[in-house]
């Protein structure tokens, strides 16, 4: 090892070696610089489109084309830029809440966002409808070159959307009966606006998740909704009662309609046997009236007879009964 007398000759000898070393490397670097120049050139014209995503390709901020999934040549040093946008991936954005931790379990932040969720109705009465919107890009070169604020555009007309049909509706039918109506019509108007703006976004869905009233009324709200229950008990007791008593007497009213009728074809029945059973006596009488009048007087005898207590038979020719009758004491038939 050599050995120096002065850190001044240690400092020369080094910067003759580096002297040195420049000489004999020195035809190297053209080489160096050239690769290090196609490595630039490279890696500024070779990129990469995800498969869930669809290459935008400007040139000069002006667009170009397309791109699909896959690796892909642009023109470098800037001259072409490349925007990948996933197509295929659903956002969601929320109204009135947040999802603090999102994952396979949501647990939603307990700050409530009153400025969206609250609602007017048609009745003039104030909800908190919490709801989702679920979308996904279909359009975009309309994405980039359309709109400047996609999500804000999303959510603003969402708010809209959303307050101009609970204000088409009641309390009650925002609350029971129209939901899934709401969420429909929701996303069909919501879908209208975004193609009218040119967004190139595709509504999935839109979904109510939670409809209440507001915290300050809820005690108030709950005694009415307490007092209509109430009634509908009431009328539905009353409407059983009255089923029950209804049909009732239409049953007996039937009853007695038919009774009457049977009554009445009886009679007319009768009637009309008994004319007709006079009417063929009477026939029977012009053809023979000795025959049919002493026919008659038998059977009216064979009628009366039996009902008879005492019979008393006398000769035709006697002119007085009282001899025979023995008044004043007890007989029996003679």
């Amino acid at each position: 090892m050599d050995e120096f007398n002065s850190p001044e000759e240690l400092f020369r000898e080094e910067a003759k070696k580096v002297r040195q070393f420049g000489k004999d490397y020195s035809k190297y670097i053209p080489i160096i610089v050239l690769f290090l120049a196609v490595i630039f050139v490279l890696q500024s014209a070779i990129y990469s489109i995800g498969p869930d995503e669809v290459g935008v390709v400007q040139r000069f901020g002006r667009y170009a084309r397309l791109t699909d999934p896959g690796l892909h040549v642009k023109l470098p040093f800037g001259i072409e830029k490349v925007t990948p946008i996933k197509v295929k991936k659903i956002f969601k954005e929320e109204f009135g809440f947040r999802t603090s931790v999102p994952g396979i379990k949501s647990i939603y932040a307990p700050r409530q966002y009153p400025e969206e969720s609250l609602m007017l109705t048609g009745d003039l009465n104030i909800l908190d409808v919490r709801w989702i919107v679920q979308y996904k890009v279909k359009d975009p070169v309309k994405l980039m070159f359309k709109t400047r604020d996609p999500v804000g555009n999303v959510r603003a007309m969402s708010e809209v959307v959303m307050r101009r049909l609970c204000g088409d509706y009641t309390v009650d039918e925002v609350l029971t009966t129209k939901r899934e109506e709401i969420g429909r019509l929701a996303q069909e108007q919501l879908q209208d606006l975004l193609d009218k703006y040119q967004t190139g976004i595709d509504v999935v869905t839109v979904k109510l998740l939670d409809v209440n009233p507001p915290d300050v009324v809820k005690p108030a709200f709950n005694e009415v909704n307490e007092a209509k229950q109430e009634r509908e008990r009431m009328i539905n007791e009353a409407w059983e009662a009255y089923n029950q008593a209804i049909p009732r007497a239409k049953g007996e009213a039937l009853r007695t309609v038919r009774q009457a009728e049977g009554y009445s074809l009886d009679k007319i029945n009768r009637a009309q046997g008994e004319a007709e059973r006079f009417l063929a006596t009477w026939m029977a009488y012009n053809k023979a009236p000795d025959v049919t009048r002493k026919r008659l007087y038998l059977e009216t005898m064979e009628e009366v007879l039996p009902a008879t207590d005492k019979k008393f038979i006398i000769d035709s020719g006697q002119s007085s009964i009282l001899p025979l009758l023995q008044l004043g004491r007890e007989g029996g038939e003679r």
